[in-house]
């Protein structure tokens, strides 16, 4: 008998990295996200193919039940390593699901360009969470680690509010539709970021930052309050100096996008993925400006966000 498992993608927009100390993140599901198919298999293996958004197979391989009881393979793919990881912990935390089976067919889909950095990892630990009965938190933490507002996004059909509190996840939904919604763009930067380095890149240059949190906190309040696209563009701004001065790294807008007429701001692990552009002009001239630059994914918001 087939299961299906389905995750969302994730877009931070406010409180990236500051997430991990307890800062209130304003987050965004996409529409855009993950499938995972279960079939039952044989020979107690698990033979797994993982599709692109374009249909192409981007990772095949099979792993015995004993590999990943065993959290260990001989195999040397960085891929097939991750995976057995990740299957090691959901079967620690829920060992009946491959002790009752044989084995599994599973096939991955993802909806998005798997370059763009929409949720790959988390969309898969979320799914993976369901086809064991388990806190996709508990899995995340004991496998990749990261703040976990992206299994909020993966699990929440709204805008969520997601802060740490005492290391636990606390996760509100919220209300975001400004009247400057149709202004929003998501622009993606032809680099993939690998956030864990980025995150390690963080923790090595934050000082004082239950005094930024604050900041973080009051922008993440107006940002979700704001009706007047002015006063989201300096909240955008704000955010981005902030961060600016905590990461020692120029922002998006002062390195490559001077020029534009509105604002951008990085979202999520800065240097890759997408950014935010909020736009003064129309979609037409929003879109030749960024193309023009050399960047051709330029997604509306309303095509973007459930």
């Amino acid at each position: 008998m087939k299961k299906t498992f389905y995750s969302n993608g994730k877009l931070l927009i406010t409180g990236e990295y500051t997430v991990l100390d307890g800062a209130n993140a304003f987050a965004l599901p996409t529409k855009y996200g993950q499938y995972l198919h279960i079939k039952p298999g044989k020979d107690k293996t698990i033979t797994w193919k993982s599709f692109d958004s374009d249909k192409s197979i981007w990772f095949k391989d099979s792993v015995s039940f004993s590999e990943i009881d065993n959290g260990i393979t001989q195999n040397t793919d960085p891929v097939t390593k991750t995976l057995v990881k990740i299957l090691n912990v959901a079967h620690n935390l829920n060992p009946y699901v491959l002790n009752k089976s044989n084995g599994f067919d599973v096939i991955t889909e993802l909806t998005f360009p798997r370059k763009w950095g929409l949720g790959t990892s988390s969309t898969l630990i979320n799914n993976i969470a369901q086809w064991f009965g388990i806190n996709a938190y508990t899995l995340l933490n004991e496998s990749f680690g990261g703040s976990g507002y992206d299994i909020a996004c993966a699990q929440n059909n709204t805008p969520i509010i997601y802060r740490l509190e005492n290391n636990k996840p606390i996760v509100e939904k919220t209300d975001f539709n400004p009247p400057f919604a149709n202004t929003l763009f998501f622009v993606y930067l032809n680099q993939k970021q690998n956030s864990r380095s980025a995150i390690e890149a963080y923790k090595s240059k934050k000082n004082d930052i239950a005094a930024v949190i604050s900041k973080i906190n009051s922008i993440t309040q107006r940002t979700l309050k704001t009706q007047d696209i002015s006063e989201f563009i300096n909240l955008m701004d704000e955010h981005a100096e902030i961060m600016s001065k905590v990461l020692e790294l120029p922002t998006v807008k002062e390195e490559f996008f001077a020029d534009f007429n509105g604002t951008v701001k990085s979202l999520g692990a800065w240097g890759g993925d997408f950014i935010l552009a909020v736009s003064l002009t129309d979609e037409a001239d929003t879109t030749h400006y960024f193309k023009e630059k050399g960047y051709p994914v330029i997604i509306p918001y309303k095509d973007m966000i459930l």
